[in-house]
């Protein structure tokens, strides 16, 4: 029987086949293979016994959060409470585009704002959406809900940015817990312990434990693709780093106003150590 695991807790694995749910443990050959079925796994199991036998090949997978399989992610950014950093927000979404997952960003606690604030986060969801990265206030539930009909979603976002509120917001049933954020430590306390997937609706969605710092797994080379306002067609050169080569398009569509400053720079952090 061929299921997919919504739940991992220790080393009991839920698996979900159809209408039914069954517990169950995996076999020692996926530790000796250097391997472990994870969240969204698509996997064939000996119901009576209730074992993993093995595992598919995933379409893609995450390592933060530890995810498989899934077709879009919700990059949970907060304006405010912890900080926004765009740095943070420009690294996640790198990650997410490396493994062909479609991003959609979501900011949170945009009601916290002065009005004075709130245009620059108006520009930001402008232009992240320009580029072709659906954003949206978290209080536009029927908007999120549309991009993510019919589709696996996996949120993904900083510690206390509001992952838990979002999805308790999604669904009024399942009551995850939520906390405030240290004030002493100006960041988030961790509340979801792991990865599950939920239905919801026409979709399902996995809520995931949060992070305070984020690593880019992927190779410095490739990061100018997962920055999709980065069209190099016109670059003198076809390997372009969109760094200090002569003819270089980005840097002229960054002088241009075309490029928002604030990636270019993420991008050069991300890429020059």
């Amino acid at each position: 029987m061929k299921g997919r695991i919504i739940r991992i807790i220790s080393n009991l694995y839920t698996v979900e086949c159809e209408s039914n749910r069954y517990e169950c443990r995996a076999r020692g050959k996926f530790r000796n293979m250097g391997m472990s079925p994870v969240v969204g796994d698509i996997v064939e199991i000996d119901e009576k016994n209730q074992v993993i036998l093995s595992i598919e090949k995933r379409r893609n997978e995450l390592k933060r959060p530890v995810i498989a399989n899934v077709d879009k992610a919700v990059v949970i950014t907060t304006c405010t409470r912890p900080q926004f950093s765009s740095f943070l927000l420009d690294k996640m979404l790198v990650n997410v585009l490396a493994n062909d997952i479609e991003p959609i960003i979501c900011f949170t606690k945009f009601d916290l704002l002065k009005e004075e604030e709130k245009s620059f986060f108006y520009d930001l969801i402008d232009y992240y959406s320009k580029i072709g990265i659906p954003s949206v206030i978290n209080t536009e539930i029927d908007t999120l809900e549309k991009l993510m009909k019919n589709h696996t979603v996996v949120l993904t976002g900083q510690t206390g940015a509001g992952k838990s509120t979002l999805v308790n917001k999604l669904d009024k049933n399942l009551h995850l817990a939520t906390d405030d954020i240290s004030l002493a430590l100006g960041r988030g306390k961790h509340t979801t312990r792991h990865v599950e997937l939920f239905k919801i609706k026409d979709y399902y969605l996995a809520d995931t434990p949060g992070f305070s710092a984020l690593d880019i797994i992927e190779e410095p080379e490739n990061i100018r693709f997962c920055f999709l306002e980065f069209k190099n067609e016109s670059c003198k050169f076809n390997n372009c780093k969109h760094l200090s080569e002569t003819g270089c398009a980005v840097k002229r569509q960054l002088e241009e106003g075309e490029i928002l400053s604030s990636r270019y720079e993420n991008y050069k952090k991300m890429v020059v150590k």
